[in-house]
């Protein structure tokens, strides 16, 4: 089993980035894997700390249509050229916690998704370079309140809500090129979305490399790369869980603000 770097926090409050045992205890790291934190010694039992998000990004950039499929379900082209936006850090929930359904929006929509963690800062660097720069790779639901989207014409407000950004459970290092994404809503037996992840339009090495011609990318962001077709809409009491073939899966509950 690939190691899994997760992020916790004991029930003294205090945070820390680990290595996940097959025991379920962690042993506790000096600083982010991506900044070479070292084993401390130390280690947490199981029901001494919580999940948190495995990183805490200083900014999320995510990636519009980045799948045939789901482009054509919104009755849209597919872009010439990646399509860039953003979700701020305050949107950012471990698995686990729960989705709040804003009062604003009567349509919120699920979207699975691969996100990628930076490990070094990366300004201007060319696609060949790019895996180096790529530290490991986490699941994400890019939660998008549709009808507000269609409203605005921009997407901040659609993609910006508090808890928006589901982000876990854990990080790996390495990820087959054609794993499988496939989403689950409630206790449905058969997935509402399912692709393989080198069906993306722009792969990671080219969004990496785009991205950092635009902004710098600091260790510890995150990318999401975009959702396959399937997405859906969302309701009071839904569970909703992604799974990436080699990762594990994320699993999120929606309530009312």
């Amino acid at each position: 089993m690939a190691q899994r770097y997760v992020r916790v926090q004991t029930l003294q409050g205090e945070v820390y980035y680990g290595l996940l045992q097959l025991s379920r205890s962690i042993q506790v790291l000096d600083a982010p894997p991506w900044l070479k934190g070292q084993p401390t010694g130390l280690e947490i039992e199981p029901e001494q700390y919580r999940l948190l998000a495995p990183c805490s990004p200083s900014k999320i950039v995510a990636i519009g249509r980045n799948y045939k499929a789901h482009a054509a379900e919104l009755g849209h082209d597919l872009p010439s050229e990646p399509l860039l936006f953003l979700k701020p850090p305050t949107a950012v929930i471990a698995t686990g916690s729960e989705i709040i359904y804003p009062p604003q929006s009567e349509r919120v929509d699920y979207e699975g998704e691969l996100a990628l963690v930076i490990g070094e800062a990366c300004t201007d660097c060319p696609p060949e370079e790019t895996h180096s720069k790529i530290w490991g790779y986490t699941i994400a639901n890019d939660v998008t309140a549709r009808d507000l989207q269609r409203r605005d014409g921009q997407w901040t407000r659609a993609k910006g809500f508090n808890t928006f950004c589901p982000l876990g459970p854990w990080i790996v290092r390495e990820l087959a090129p054609a794993a499988q994404l496939q989403t689950y809503l409630n206790d449905g037996e058969e997935p509402v979305q399912s692709a393989a992840i080198d069906q993306m339009v722009f792969p990671p090495d080219m969004l990496v490399s785009y991205i950092s011609q635009v902004m710098t990318l600091l260790p510890g962001d995150v990318i999401l790369t975009g959702t396959p077709e399937g997405v859906g809409p969302l309701a009071v009491g839904d569970r909703i869980r992604i799974e990436i073939e080699g990762i594990g899966c994320l699993e999120n509950t929606v309530i009312s603000r």
